[in-house]
């Protein structure tokens, strides 16, 4: 099973003894926060430094209106002027752009997330939620195939997946690859769903012999929550309904390098935490 770390339980102790100073402090942040405008000039201010008259053209707003959310910005220490004139993100403004990514993401899944969240997934993960703001979503049972399909086919170097399920349709390229050198590491659950012939599946492909030469690598957990399957260059990630059963009919795909590190991240932390694996582990249900 997967053992709470030191880092956790530090982030733990820290959310519960400033919960109130962040409470009080928190308040007037997020009002400079409320503004579409003034977040529009923090994401312009993230890219570069510019000055007012820049920013109002490119927000199409007039210049005395903008300058005023400057001045509010400035103000809340988000911002400062140069002696040319040109305004940029403090360390403070470049942290909370930072962050904004985590919080598009969610606030814009909010049906989404009514009725899935996040397992349980570490809270160092969860800070980090917004690396996959890039990632595209999609439903139905048959496009999420296809993406696994597609992650499998373009595989070079190695794919790595984290099963709450292990799809009939998959096995068999997926065990082809590994003959073809491609590195294959699994995580399984005690309680994945395998398909009514996999032994026979298994004993046909050779994948006995696979494991023996390292080409195929499985470990097993008690429980799965978050699926991923990822090659070198692009992922999907999955994420369990509210009554903790991962649902294979939706998932979330991107090739971009925040996603791609964000789900190899999260594989190798399930990886180590996990146990060797025994087809009698999977068949029987017991760790």
């Amino acid at each position: 099973m997967i053992v709470e770390t030191n880092t956790d339980k530090v982030l733990m102790g820290y959310y519960k003894e400033t919960a109130m100073e962040l409470s009080s402090n928190g308040a007037s942040e997020f009002l400079e926060l409320s503004s579409e405008q003034r977040l529009a000039i923090l994401q312009k201010l993230y890219q570069s430094k510019s000055k007012v008259s820049v920013v109002a053209k490119e927000l199409g707003a007039t210049v005395p209106e903008v300058f005023r959310n400057f001045e509010r910005l400035a103000r809340a220490d988000m911002i400062s002027k140069d002696a040319d004139g040109y305004y940029s993100l403090t360390t403070y403004g470049k942290t909370i752009c930072s962050q904004m990514p985590s919080l598009l993401f969610v606030s814009g899944l909010k049906k989404y997330f009514k009725t899935h969240d996040f397992g349980d997934m570490p809270e160092k993960f969860i800070q980090r939620i917004g690396a996959l703001a890039q990632g595209q979503h999609y439903k139905g049972f048959t496009r999420v195939l296809e993406q696994w399909r597609q992650i499998c086919d373009n595989s070079e170097k190695y794919i790595f997946d984290i099963l709450s399920e292990e799809p009939r349709d998959l096995m068999e390229p997926i065990i082809t690859k590994a003959k073809s050198g491609i590195k294959i590491n699994s995580i399984f659950s005690v309680l994945t769903v395998t398909p009514n012939d996999r032994k026979e599946v298994i004993e046909k492909l050779g994948v006995k012999q696979l494991v023996s030469e390292g080409a195929i690598e499985r470990r097993i957990l008690q429980k799965v929550g978050v699926v991923v399957i990822l090659n070198e260059k692009e992922a999907c990630v999955m994420f369990p309904k509210t009554d903790g059963e991962t649902d294979m009919s939706e998932t979330f795909y991107s090739n971009d390098p925040l996603f791609h590190e964000w789900c190899l991240d999260y594989f190798r932390y399930c990886w180590y935490g996990a146990e060797p694996f025994s087809e009698g582990k999977l068949a029987k249900g017991l760790l």
